[in-house]
């Protein structure tokens, strides 16, 4: 896993030990990444399952404003703490540990203008998540949705529209924005 673009382009990333974490593959990264391209410059973002943190790192590389890394497991945590020392990108970040919904619920002062969500294939609770994100994201904000390209997602959750789908192999990347965006 490298860095695709930008200040750190280049850089290795280390990935989480075990079958646990499932990293974004090269290839759904660059296409996620292009598909944004002109909405990461000056953007906050919001990694939640961040695992590595590849997504948010690739995100600051490429000028994001900020990123918020949230990511239950401790260990996995640690992964992405020393990713962003190696890549330079710490001041540019917070870590959260935690769970990644009442995060989410508790961020009320918070708004983001792009959200990755990477959880655990067939992870229950998913809907109510991205309602819940709704409340927290800009009026232009997008979340960015990786799951198993069997999963079915829902059309509507909250405030948000699903906007695009793409597939990739098994791994479906499904995009969000904000219903009053694209009524």
């Amino acid at each position: 896993m490298r860095v695709i673009t930008g200040s750190a382009k280049g850089r290795k990333l280390t990935a989480p030990p075990g079958m646990k974490t499932r990293p974004t593959g090269a290839v759904v990264k660059e296409s996620v990444f292009s598909a944004i391209q002109f909405e990461v410059e000056g953007a906050a973002v919001l990694d939640l399952f961040a695992g590595s943190g590849q997504m948010g790192i690739e995100a600051l590389s490429r000028g994001a404003r900020s990123c918020v890394f949230v990511e239950n497991a401790k260990a996995v945590l640690s992964v992405a703490e020393e990713n962003l020392k190696s890549t330079g990108l710490s001041g540019k970040s917070r870590l959260v540990g935690g769970d990644a919904l009442s995060y989410v619920q508790n961020a009320k002062d918070c708004l983001y203008d792009i959200a990755f969500l990477d959880p655990p294939y067939q992870s229950p609770g998913l809907e109510k998540l991205l309602t819940a994100l709704g409340g927290i994201m800009s009026e232009s904000g997008i979340i960015i949705c990786e799951t198993d390209s069997a999963e079915a997602l829902p059309e509507k959750a909250g405030g948000l529209v699903k906007y695009r789908e793409y597939r990739y192999g098994k791994t479906k990347i499904t995009i969000y924005r904000n219903t009053e965006d694209f009524q």
